[in-house]
C-alpha cells in the first residue's frame, strides 16, 4: 500500500510534540491528521477511522487510557501506539490493558518511532486485509478457543472475545512454532517488530489476556506454558 493512502490521526495535547510528530510522519510520507483533546479524538475517530492512532496518554476531556479502553469495548481492532512522558513499568501495564498495541516513552527517537508505526501498519495489513487483497488465514485451534486472524476474535464456547493486533500477532507466532519453548527476547523481537527496549512485562501481560481469551487458566496454564528461566511454549 502507497503511504499516502495510509490514515495516521495523532493525539497530542502538546503543541510542540503534536507538530513534530505531524512533521515527521508526513515526511514518512502517510496522510496524518491530529488534534488536542481526548474527547474530540472519540468524536472524529467515529466519523473517520484511521489507519493508525498515536495516541498520548495525558489528555484533555478524556485520557488516553480512556480512549483505548472505549475503542476496545466498542471492538475496534484500529491499532494503537501509545505515548507518553512516564517511564514507570506500570503505567506500561496499565497502557497494554486498555488495549495499546504498542508503547513509546518520551523522548523518543525518529527511527524507534517510525519503525514501531511500520510494524504496527504491517500487521494490520497482513490480518486486516484493509486493501481486500490478501486471502484471509485459516483459524487455528488454540487451548478450548478458535481463533480467526481474519477478524481479530477468539471464539470461546461460541462466544467471540475480541483480540488486540498485538494478542493477534502473539498468537500468530507462537502457533506457527507450536511445541517448542521460545525464548522472551526472541518473542520480543519477531513479534513487536522492532529490537524491544523496555522490560518483559509487556509480553507476560499480553500472555496473560491470551490466555483468559483461549480458555486457559492463569494459575495452572495448561495449553499456553510459562517456562520459567526462558519464555513460553503453546501445546
Amino acid at each position: 500500500m502507497n503511504p499516502a493512502d495510509i490514515r495516521v490521526f495523532v493525539v497530542e495535547d502538546d503543541p510542540s510534540i503534536r507538530f513534530g510528530l505531524e512533521e515527521v510522519l508526513r515526511g514518512a510520507g502517510y496522510a496524518v491528521r491530529s488534534c488536542a483533546d481526548g474527547a474530540e479524538a472519540l468524536r472524529e475517530i467515529a466519523e473517520e477511522l484511521p489507519d493508525l492512532l498515536v495516541l498520548d496518554v495525558m489528555l484533555p476531556g478524556a485520557s488516553g487510557y480512556d480512549i483505548a479502553r472505549r475503542l476496545r469495548k466498542a471492538d475496534c481492532r484500529l491499532p494503537i501506539l501509545m505515548l507518553t512522558a512516564k517511564g514507570q513499568e506500570i503505567d506500561k501495564v496499565v497502557g497494554f490493558k486498555a488495549g495499546a498495541d504498542d508503547y513509546v516513552t518520551k523522548p523518543f527517537g525518529i527511527n524507534e518511532l517510525l519503525a514501531r508505526v511500520e510494524a504496527l501498519l504491517r500487521r494490520s495489513r497482513d490480518w486486516g486485509a484493509s486493501d481486500g487483497g490478501a486471502e484471509a488465514p485459516e483459524p487455528l485451534a488454540v487451548g478450548k478457543a478458535t481463533v480467526d486472524l481474519a477478524s481479530y476474535e477468539a471464539i470461546l464456547d461460541g462466544a467471540p472475545l475480541p483480540l488486540t493486533p498485538r494478542e493477534a500477532e502473539l498468537i500468530a507466532y507462537l502457533h506457527r512454532h507450536r511445541g517448542k519453548v521460545l525464548g522472551r527476547d526472541r518473542i520480543l523481537e519477531a513479534v513487536w517488530g522492532v529490537k524491544y527496549f523496555g522490560t518483559t512485562r509487556a509480553l507476560d501481560q499480553c500472555v496473560a489476556q491470551i490466555r483468559k481469551k483461549i480458555g486457559d487458566d492463569g494459575r495452572t496454564p495448561r495449553f499456553l506454558l510459562t517456562v520459567h528461566g526462558v519464555g513460553y511454549k503453546l501445546v
